[in-house]
């Protein structure tokens, strides 16, 4: 007897109902009909696809275009007793060979594939062979020009159509607008689908935009008035290391999470951070995936996001719980600036890409028409330094060729060059004094990187080598001839990414079949920075709504709860001025304050607080003095 979608659910997830929508899209794939799935982050998108691929005889096909998501995946499903595997990019041809036979006799459910792989012909051949049950397009936004990280591949995901006409196809997405809806269903040739798209409004979700100068304290205000587990997510490493830093100093339980942390740590953390051991994860939008932690209370953008639909999807991590919750973006004057310059000023147009191509090649030495499948250790900065390039643009343009499948890109954090110091501190020093030929370079270190007296900790040598301004073979040097002599532990890797080449070199030809999409790219992500530049100026408009209408949502309700609303809720209020002026004048009788400790203490909003302040102090009823604190006259 063929077990209920319920039954399945109990059994392996240990969940006694569906979350919405959830039973209905799994009872339209097992109806055969193609279905459309939008549901939030956190919606419980797999579990749409994996129930009816565990009912139906056969396997589920996966498509993600992302290596980290389909080894998650994997080894959840894997952990239940399942079996699945994932084929990402990088497997040599035997061990593909194995591994698809595997497939085809070996009672697998589940084939997580990423778009490169549909383009060779052993995968096609073996795919045909496979008795497929479902075909599930995670990510299909990715299909999409007008999509969130765009990747030309998912356009070849139609072959399956051709491979297995008659298999039910689900695309799942958690951000589509109308035109990225309306391009997944026709790209991927969906027939008449089903679509079940939920509500994008968050009821218990109040989203703020704040005008700030000093981000920091405006931070531990947050901190201290919304209590409970808190996201920070910030634009890169250096800011969650030093944020975090600044934020444990000040009494908060917090750590960092970013790309460049080793897979131990991240784990430690992250389970630190879901027993609230650890409140505060001060993060890049590295941390995300497999976030299941249903009562996180704020979600704080220290920096403003690069999109919409990275914002939304990072905000709608906080109050899963129905619990009322925060999303706050800090806003200072020259954000948006900031934000310009480092997503649009340092896009590559066709020619950087024809440009940074053809040297790659001449690196490595690949001959025209060779080079396909070979793969190759590969030093970033060594690679800029050598030809000159900034190094910003090259790894656009690197992320950009990864993503239309011409290379695959993959950076190995995971293998950086470490350092111990095994001495104490004392004996270090006095024989720094000695060598003064290794002083700069040490010096650099003990103020780049804390615990390395305790603990072994990953260091950035190109970085060492631009803050001395020396050779990165004389840091190198330095380090090793420190080890020889006993004082420290060194482990130095050569390399901090590898290349695949996917395509035979063919230069200009190779670079003139995605032309089309590096121009398509460039566009939407112009139009996706301005887009949440307006949403972060705009003071006029209730900023649920604004969300809502970005993802084609219309409402005339404002939620009540945003920044918008709650301004327009203290507009109307009216306000006793003379009495707040009493309350200034009591507090400054006892002592002088700083506009800030004023606006701290008193339950006004702070910007009707400093008006008043203005008034007082034009009227010489208080007076700013040397310690910029206010003080009656």
């Amino acid at each position: 007897m063929t077990a209920s979608p319920l039954q399945i659910l109990q059994k392996y997830w240990n969940h006694n109902g569906f979350r919405p929508l959830q039973e209905d899209i799994v009872d339209a794939i097992l109806e055969g009909q193609d279905t459309f799935v939008q549901l939030p982050t956190g919606g419980g998108k797999s579990i749409c696809f994996q129930v009816p691929a565990l009912i139906k005889e056969g396997i589920c096909v996966v498509i993600s275009p992302l290596v980290a998501l389909m080894q998650d995946q994997v080894k959840g499903l894997q952990s239940k007793g399942i079996k699945a595997l994932a084929l990402p990019s990088g497997i040599k041809y035997t061990e593909l060979d194995t591994l698809l036979d595997n497939c085809i006799y070996g009672n697998y459910k589940f084939l997580y594939l990423s778009p490169e792989r549909l383009q060779q012909d052993i995968v096609k051949e073996r795919l045909k062979q496979m008795n497929i049950n479902l075909i599930a397009i995670d990510e299909a936004h990715c299909i999409s020009e007008w999509g969130n990280d765009f990747r030309p591949t998912y356009r070849k995901i139609a072959i399956l159509r051709t491979l297995h006409p008659t298999v039910p196809m689900v695309a799942l997405t958690a951000s589509a607008t109308e035109r990225v809806r309306e391009d997944i269903i026709k790209e991927l040739d969906l027939f008449q689908p089903k679509i079940f798209k939920q509500s994008f409004y968050r009821s218990n979700l109040a989203y703020h935009v704040i005008s700030v100068n000093d981000k920091i304290f405006h931070l531990k205000q947050i901190l201290d008035q919304y209590p409970g587990s808190s996201i920070v997510y910030v634009r890169n490493r250096k800011s969650a290391v030093e944020l975090s830093e600044v934020l444990h100093r000040s009494g908060y339980t917090a750590s960092y999470y970013h790309g460049g942390v080793s897979n131990e740590q991240k784990t430690q953390r992250f389970d630190q951070w879901m027993k609230e051991d650890i409140r505060v994860m001060v993060a890049t939008n590295a941390f995300g995936m497999g976030i299941d932690k249903s009562n996180v209370r704020t979600v704080i953008h220290y920096t403003l996001p690069e999109s919409i639909e990275s914002y939304f999807q990072e905000a709608g991590r906080a109050g899963r719980d129905g619990e009322p919750s925060y999303a706050f973006v800090l806003k200072s004057d020259n954000d948006a600036n900031r934000l310009y310059n480092q997503f649009i000023k340092v896009l590559p147009n066709t020619e950087t890409v024809k440009t940074v191509y053809r040297k790659l090649c001449n690196y490595f030495q690949i001959p025209y028409g060779e080079g396909e499948q070979s793969s190759h250790q590969f030093e970033f900065n060594s690679f800029c330094k050598t030809y000159d390039l900034n190094t910003l643009t090259t790894y656009n343009t690197l992320q950009l060729l990864d993503r239309c499948g011409v290379l695959r890109f993959m950076q190995r954090f995971t293998k950086k060059s470490s350092l111990f110091i095994t001495t104490t501190g004392n004996h270090l020093l006095d024989y720094l004094d000695n060598h003064p030929d290794c002083e700069l370079t040490m010096k650099a270190i003990l103020r780049s990187y804390g615990g390395i007296f305790d603990e072994e900790v990953e260091i950035n040598i190109p970085f060492i080598a631009s803050k001395i301004e020396k050779p990165e073979q004389e840091v190198i040097s330095v380090l090793q001839k420190l080890k020889e002599v006993g004082l420290l532990e060194f482990n130095y890797k050569r390399s901090d990414a590898e290349i695949i080449f996917l395509v035979p070199r063919e230069d200009e030809r190779t670079i003139h079949r995605i032309q089309p999409y590096i121009t398509a790219q460039n566009t939407s992500k112009t139009k996706k920075v301005e887009a949440i530049i307006r949403y972060t100026e705009n003071e006029s408009t209730c900023k649920s709504n604004l969300l809502l209408h970005y993802f084609g949502e219309e409402t005339s309700t404002n939620c009540g709860i945003c920044s918008y609303c709650t301004r327009l809720k203290q507009g109307q209020q009216k306000y006793d001025h003379h009495k707040i002026q009493e309350h200034i004048i009591r507090l400054l009788r006892e002592k002088q304050l700083s506009s800030r400790e004023l606006t701290t203490t008193l339950e006004y909003p702070e910007q009707l607080l400093l008006k008043i302040l203005q008034e007082m102090n034009q009227h010489q009823i208080i007076k700013i003095n040397d310690n910029n604190k206010y003080q009656l006259v």
